[in-house]
């Protein structure tokens, strides 16, 4: 049986901080593999904190990263200083850390019984280049072909936590199938419009869909109201790029970075290519809880049995941007999953499969 706990707790000073959140978590027996998400404010100190955590928990191996704010259960804050906490106890030879100083192995397990890696959760440096390259090439090294996670986010250095600090690419743990794992995207959009298809592009500017300019479509799909103000337009009504290989109905949601009404063009903050599919959608916090709540019912529904913990990734542009208050997220997963140990952090782009999203959220439950 995988038990698990988590905590959160806030104050500037971050041994009070992981004082508090310890006191409330309620280590299970055999604990051996801890994440710890914190704020930027304690990012020098990551060394001295991953110190602390081994010796007043036991737990060996820690992961995890610097963000803009930390989620628990039914609460989340940006911009306040404090940590999350989820501890499990996991069956020896399930999981390994991994990092730039320590590789991922091609497999896992016992002398007995060792697999290949099925699954991992990542964290990434934000200024690491080429990053949604080397997430997909990430989801290539475990079987399933699925990570999740997010990128470090902090006014200053990002630091990441792979049994100590660390700085730059991709880090985090990965798990083989003794492990089981669901996980879902929410990306706060609801669809306008039909699938269509760009039939003239060059790089990141669409110039046809369908045959037609490409502003007349968005425009279509702004609808009269918000066509009138197409600066005002473009902040709600996004681009989502259709994923090669992938089922009809999965988008990317992209921003929209230039408009050119004269010539009917439109630039997206991706390379686009000729045939691929485009469908316009709407962000707003209606749309946002709307799906994310759709997503959360449809996940619990599948599942057979109830979850024992979770993470949760959720863009820095979302909580009190999007929703007007950063608990919104963690009380739309205390209705739908009650009780649940959760920890998570505020992210500067997220990870689910094998692309990098922006504006999105991404659930993985541990079963």
């Amino acid at each position: 049986m995988h038990r698990f706990a988590a905590s959160t707790a806030f104050h500037e000073d971050w041994p009070v901080a992981m004082d508090r959140a310890l006191a409330a978590l309620d280590i299970p027996d055999g604990a051996n593999l801890g994440f710890a998400y914190f704020t930027d404010q304690y990012g020098s100190d990551v060394d001295a904190m991953v110190e602390r955590l081994t010796m007043l928990t036991g737990i060996r191996d820690w992961v995890g990263t610097s963000s803009l704010g930390v989620i628990g259960r039914a609460t989340g804050a940006q911009n306040h200083p404090g940590m999350a906490l989820l501890v499990a106890s996991l069956p020896d030879g399930s999981f390994q850390v991994f990092s730039g100083r320590d590789r991922l192995p091609n497999a896992l397990g016992t002398d007995q019984a060792r697999e290949q890696p099925y699954f991992a959760v990542v964290h990434a440096d934000p200024n690491t280049p080429d990053m949604a390259d080397l997430v997909a090439d990430m989801a290539t090294k475990v079987s399933s072909g699925f990570v999740t996670g997010g990128l470090a986010i902090a006014r200053g250095q990002a630091p990441m936590i792979a049994n100590g600090a660390f700085y730059g690419g991709i880090s985090g743990v990965a798990f083989n199938e003794q492990v089981a794992i669901a996980t879902r995207l929410t990306q706060g959009c609801c669809a306008v419009g039909e699938v269509r298809v760009i039939t003239a592009c060059d790089q990141n500017v669409i110039a046809e869909i369908d045959g037609r300019p490409a502003l007349d479509a968005f425009l279509e799909a702004a609808g009269t109201s918000l066509g009138q103000d197409m600066r005002r337009a473009a902040r709600y009504i996004l681009p989502g790029l259709g994923v090669a290989g992938r089922d009809n109905a999965e988008f990317r949601v992209r921003n929209v970075t230039g408009i050119d009404p004269a010539n009917g063009l439109l630039a997206v903050s991706e390379s686009v290519h000729l045939g691929q599919r485009i469908q316009f959608f709407r962000r707003d916090a209606d749309c946002a809880r709307v799906d994310m709540m759709r997503t959360l019912h449809e996940l619990r529904d599948s599942l057979e049995q109830p979850p024992r913990a979770a993470l949760y990734v959720s863009c820095a542009a979302r909580g009190a941007n999007m929703f007007g208050n950063d608990n919104a997220e963690p009380a739309m997963l205390e209705e739908v999953f009650p009780g649940l140990p959760i920890a998570g952090f505020f992210a500067g782009g997220e990870i689910s499969h094998d692309q990098l999203y922006g504006y999105t959220g991404v659930l993985t439950l541990f079963l």
